[in-house]
């Protein structure tokens, strides 16, 4: 960190940061661990023919990577009891203990079978035990239950499904909750809440997308038609609806992608922190590049307001120390030297090849306008009093001599 960046951290600063990191740090594994892991499931499923091999190849890796000892029955117990009225010795194929409670009851079927005319099993054993969760897989397909609709008695519908070969960043951060170490039922349980209920969400707009209901068609014409919305009205509306929504859909779905195509030779903003630090030494040619800007902007706003960011892809002069109030960013390497400004919006930035760092001077308009967005309207910065000679009025002649003034020549 170099004379030019001073900044001023707490020991409560730094633990956040440490904290913040640790708490990345920890994501990223566990996101390299189910890619990992989806790559073993997806090179042995086509071996695996019962459901043994199904419990041994996949099951106890998968509970094993989220940290459970499957090893240990008084944490992961296997062939779990789990009498139901009359009949005795029925058993679920693993429970995961909590202070000598089951949790969570586990029902695996082979990875060749189809999970659609098995939930009724763990549907039964669900209601007879403590648990609060129960989940329902082959290896490939995971199903999440809880008992949302009524206590003790299992929702016939998942809160959380997802295909291991499949999955998604938010699939992976709602099994994530599901971890030894991050297990904790009233937060699983308000989680089950909000994804049953944007499930169930989701899939009936979904539906209305496909074909408009006449209750969905009457929300939307009740602001637009003031007519009489009888049936041939509704029928009429529907398809004018239907290709309005869609339309809508594809129109932004268009905007974001080529908004990522434009962007995506723009460096990357590593922080959103109103404090930025250097990462890296910072070459000659950036700091060259950062005294140009400075002297640009000399008559703009006070030097001490400047400083700069180093990260390992840019190198970025900022007003006030807050990154989200870039002036200007350079990428320095062998092969050229690029200078990005940002637009006025901020989501778009112009490029600009420079051959010198001296051809930063070239777009010294612009780095001053772009300061200038970030200056408040009534504070400008003051400038030094300038001291010149006005010229001497012109003497007219008098029509009428007065005599109270005294003649001279």
């Amino acid at each position: 960190m170099t004379q030019l960046f001073q900044i001023q951290k707490t020991n409560y600063q730094i633990f956040i940061i440490l904290s913040c990191q640790a708490e990345g740090v920890d994501y990223m594994d566990f996101l390299d661990q189910i890619k990992q892991f989806a790559k073993r499931v997806e090179t042995l499923k086509d071996s695996i023919q019962t459901e043994e091999a199904t419990k041994t190849s996949i099951i106890l890796p998968f509970f094993s990577m989220l940290g459970y000892d499957v090893f240990n029955p008084l944490e992961f117990v296997p062939e779990f009891v789990a009498d139901v009225g009359i009949k005795k010795g029925e058993k679920v194929d693993y429970a995961i203990i909590k202070d000598n409670e089951p949790m969570v009851l586990i029902e695996v079927k082979a990875t060749n079978k189809n999970l659609e005319r098995h939930d009724s099993q763990l549907f039964r054993y669900f209601g007879t035990t403590k648990a609060k969760f129960a989940i329902l897989t082959n290896g490939i397909i995971y199903r999440f239950y809880t008992d949302i609709d009524e206590r003790n008695k299992m929702d016939k519908e998942p809160f959380l499904e997802f295909n291991i070969l499949k999955i998604k960043d938010g699939h992976i951060q709602e099994l994530k909750k599901f971890k030894k170490d991050l297990f904790d039922i009233n937060t699983l349980l308000d989680t089950a809440g909000l994804l049953k209920y944007e499930k169930q969400f989701k899939s009936l707009f979904a539906q209305q997308l496909q074909e408009p209901t006449d209750d969905f068609v009457k929300i939307f014409i009740s602001s637009v038609y003031s007519g009489q919305k009888n049936q041939s009205v509704l029928d009429r509306f529907r398809p004018i609806l239907k290709k309005s929504l869609n339309d809508y859909i594809n129109e932004t779905l268009n905007e974001k992608i080529m908004l990522a195509l434009e962007n995506s030779d723009i460096p990357k903003e590593e922080s959103t922190d109103d404090t930025a630090y250097t990462k890296s030494a910072v070459s000659d040619d950036e700091l060259e590049a950062f005294f140009i800007v400075k002297t640009i902007l000399r008559d703009s706003v006070d030097m001490e307001d400047l400083y700069y960011k180093k990260t390992e892809s840019y190198f970025a002069v900022l007003y006030q120390n807050n990154v989200r109030k870039w002036i200007c960013r350079f990428v320095f390497s062998d092969a050229q030297k690029t200078l990005f400004l940002p637009q006025e919006n901020k989501r778009q930035t112009d490029k600009y090849i420079i051959q010198n760092i001296t051809d930063i001077m070239d777009y010294k308009n612009n780095i001053i306008a772009i300061l200038s967005r970030y200056l408040p309207d009534n504070i400008q910065k003051s400038q030094p009093y300038r001291v010149c000679i006005l010229p001497r009025p012109i003497r007219q002649k008098r029509s009428k001599p007065n005599k109270y003034l005294r003649s001279f020549t």
